[in-house]
C-alpha cells in the first residue's frame, strides 16, 4: 500500500513538473538550437566591445545604452536555402515572440526590412529586449538586448535612434560578411 501510494505521488509529481515546465520552445532555446546548424550564425558581444557614436544621444538615450550589458546576435542566411524552409524558421521564431510574456514596444519597416522590437517585463523596467529584423532576400536577425534596469520605453527611442548611429564595421564584420554572401549568391542566381 505504501509503495502504491509513492508511485502515485511520484508519477504526479513527475507530471506536475513536465507541464510546468511545458511552455514550449524559449528564445534562448531556439538559439541554442540552432547555434551550430547550417545557415546559422551567432554571436555574444559585451556591450563594452561595441563602439558607437554617441556624441548625438540625448540624456535618456545615454541611460538607456549605460543599462544594457551585453548583446546576443543570432542570424540566419537565406543562402541557397529553400523557401520553405526559411518560411518554418520565421514562423519558429514568430510563434517564439507571439507568447505572452513579449511585449510589444514597436515595429518599423527600413528599406524593405521588418523590424519588430519586443520586451520581458512591465512598463517601467525590461528583463530583455529583443530585435527582430527580417529580410525575405537576406534572411533574419534577432537580437537580445540583456541589461539591468532597462526601461521599455527609453530602451524603444534608443533603438529608433541607431537606425542611424555610426557602427565600427569591424566589430561586425563577421556577421555582415555572414549577409552579403548570400546577397551575391542571390544576384548571382537572379541574373
Amino acid at each position: 500500500m505504501l509503495r502504491t501510494f509513492k508511485y502515485i505521488l511520484c508519477t504526479v509529481l513527475t507530471a506536475v513538473l513536465l507541464v510546468s515546465c511545458g511552455d514550449g520552445v524559449t528564445l534562448q532555446r531556439y538559439y541554442v538550437d540552432n547555434q551550430e546548424s547550417k545557415n546559422f550564425i551567432t554571436q555574444d558581444l559585451p556591450i563594452s566591445m561595441v563602439k558607437i557614436d554617441k556624441t548625438d544621444f540625448s540624456e535618456e538615450q545615454h541611460e538607456a545604452f549605460n543599462s544594457v550589458s551585453r548583446l546576443n546576435f543570432l542570424g540566419y542566411s537565406v543562402g541557397d536555402t529553400d523557401v520553405e524552409v526559411y518560411k518554418t524558421e520565421i514562423s519558429k521564431v514568430k510563434t517564439i515572440l507571439s507568447a505572452e510574456k513579449y511585449q510589444d514596444l514597436m515595429e518599423f519597416s527600413d528599406r524593405g526590412r521588418k523590424i519588430v522590437v519586443k520586451y520581458i517585463g512591465d512598463d517601467e523596467t525590461a528583463d530583455e529586449v529583443v530585435i527582430f529584423g527580417s529580410a525575405q532576400e537576406m534572411g533574419f536577425a534577432i537580437v537580445r538586448i540583456l541589461g539591468d534596469e532597462m526601461n521599455p520605453e527609453k530602451m524603444g527611442r534608443l533603438v529608433y535612434s541607431l537606425q542611424n548611429a555610426q557602427v565600427d564595421e569591424n566589430q561586425i564584420q563577421d556577421i555582415m560578411n555572414f549577409f552579403k554572401e548570400d546577397l551575391i549568391h542571390n544576384n548571382l542566381n537572379v541574373n
